[in-house]
């Protein structure tokens, strides 16, 4: 089994920053891909921001050059640096583990963003 954990989610200012962190642990037994998503209030969950184990990262255009994904494979934590942050930006944040050649995906239980003034 796999779990996730995720933190660093709260409560910002139009124009703050926040960090969030999903940390792995569980049957860790290959490479994995890691993926940010969100999911707004009425809103599909949409994918925000994807890393690969050989750090090959993509976004999704309306975060590009104001978040950052990045991970820590000795800590089997991924962070998503979060910066600018606008109130279309408020959503409940999950992160998600598939290990490559796999074709289950693992979630995390999210944690929640707000931006507003």
């Amino acid at each position: 089994q796999v779990q996730l954990v995720e933190s660093g989610g709260g409560l910002v200012q139009p124009g703050g920053s926040l960090r969030l962190s999903c940390a792995a642990s569980g049957n860790l037994f290959s490479d994995y891909t890691m993926g940010w998503y969100r999911q707004a209030p009425g809103k599909e969950r949409e994918l925000v921001a994807t890393i690969t184990s050989d750090l090959r990262i993509d976004y999704v255009q309306s975060v590009k050059g104001r978040f950052t994904v990045s991970r820590d494979n000795a800590k089997n934590t991924v962070y998503l640096q979060m910066n600018s942050l606008k109130p279309d930006d408020t959503a409940v944040y999950y992160c998600k583990l598939r290990f490559v050649g796999g074709w289950r995906d693992y979630w995390g239980q999210g944690t929640q963003v707000s931006v507003s003034s």
